[in-house]
C-alpha cells in the first residue's frame, strides 16, 4: 500500500463515482491531448488511459511515478514524466498544440499551479481541477468580500470559471482536514489582451492586495512600482470613473484591467 507523504499534501480520492464524474467534466475525446497533474495512485488515470489521443502524467513522488510507469508501460498513448509540474515548461507538451488539463492537485501548490497553467501560450482549452474549497471560493469571489483578491483577478481576467460540485473530505484517504471543490477553468480564446498587459495587471494586483486595507490613491502613491503624486493618482483614477478612496477589495476585475492599462509600465 502506498503511504501518503505529508510534505506533498497527498490525499487520494477513493470514490469511484466521483472519479468518473471528474473525468466526464473534462469532456475527453479520442483526439485530445490530456495532461494529468499529480495522478498519484491513478484514480483518474484509470478512466482516461486508452480513451484519449495522448495522456501525459506528471508525478513528483518517486514511488508513485515508478508504479504509474509500470502500470501503464504497455499503453502507447500514455507518457509518464517524473517531475515537479511547476518546473516543467508546458510548451513541450502537445508541441504547443491544444491541451486539456485535469488533476486532483496538492493543496499547497494550488495557486502557483493555476498561474503556471494559465501562463502557457496557447493556454489549455479546458482545465478541470479538484482544489481546496476555500481556493474555489477565492477564485469565484465577488468584489467586496475577504475572499476577493489577486487570485480572483488573475484567473478571471483570462478565463471563465465554474464551480462544478463539492466533495466532502470523507471521499479521500487519508481524510483531509478540509472539503474540496471541482472547478472548470475555460481560458478565453483568443486572449483578451497581450502578455505585457497581463504582466501589468499582475504587478497592480500584487501592489494593491499587499495593501488591501488602503485606498487606491494611497496605494499608487506608496507602492514603489508606481510612486505617483497624489494629484496624478487622483487624476488617473477619476478619468477611469474610479473613486480614489476605493479599496482594492471593492474594485471589480474590469476596473483592475482598465487601471493597469492606464498606469502602463512602471517607470
Amino acid at each position: 500500500m502506498t503511504r501518503r507523504k505529508k510534505s506533498l499534501s497527498q490525499n487520494f480520492l477513493v470514490d469511484g463515482n466521483l472519479q468518473r464524474k471528474i473525468v466526464e467534466a473534462l469532456e475527453p475525446g479520442a483526439d485530445d491531448h490530456v495532461l494529468e497533474v499529480g495522478p498519484g495512485t491513478g484514480a483518474l488515470t484509470q478512466h482516461l488511459a486508452g480513451r484519449v489521443g495522448t495522456l501525459t502524467l506528471v508525478e513528483l513522488d518517486d514511488e508513485l511515478a515508478s508504479q504509474l510507469a509500470e502500470d501503464y508501460r504497455e499503453y502507447d498513448d500514455v507518457e509518464m514524466i517524473h517531475a515537479d509540474i511547476l518546473d516543467l515548461p508546458l510548451d513541450r507538451l502537445a508541441g504547443g498544440g491544444p491541451l486539456k488539463v485535469i488533476g486532483n492537485i496538492p493543496y499547497h501548490i494550488t495557486s502557483p499551479l493555476i498561474f503556471h497553467l494559465l501562463d502557457r501560450r496557447p493556454r489549455p482549452e479546458r482545465i478541470i481541477l479538484t482544489v481546496q474549497r476555500e481556493v474555489a471560493d477565492r477564485v469565484l469571489a465577488k468584489p467586496g468580500g475577504k475572499e476577493y483578491g489577486a487570485l480572483t483577478i488573475g484567473v478571471r481576467a483570462v478565463a471563465t470559471c465554474k464551480r462544478l460540485f463539492n466533495i466532502s473530505r470523507g471521499a479521500f484517504r487519508p481524510r483531509p482536514d478540509v472539503d474540496s471543490t471541482v472547478i472548470c477553468l475555460t481560458p478565453l480564446a483568443p486572449p483578451p489582451f497581450s502578455e505585457s498587459e497581463e504582466r501589468l495587471l499582475r504587478q497592480l494586483t500584487r501592489a494593491a492586495f499587499s495593501r488591501r486595507r488602503k485606498q487606491l490613491r494611497t496605494i499608487l502613491r506608496q507602492a514603489p512600482e508606481y510612486s505617483l503624486s497624489a494629484e496624478r493618482a487622483d487624476a488617473i483614477l477619476t478619468s477611469l470613473g474610479i473613486d480614489p478612496t476605493t479599496r482594492p477589495e471593492a474594485l471589480p476585475v474590469a476596473g483592475f484591467l482598465s487601471l493597469a492599462r492606464a498606469l502602463g509600465p512602471a517607470e
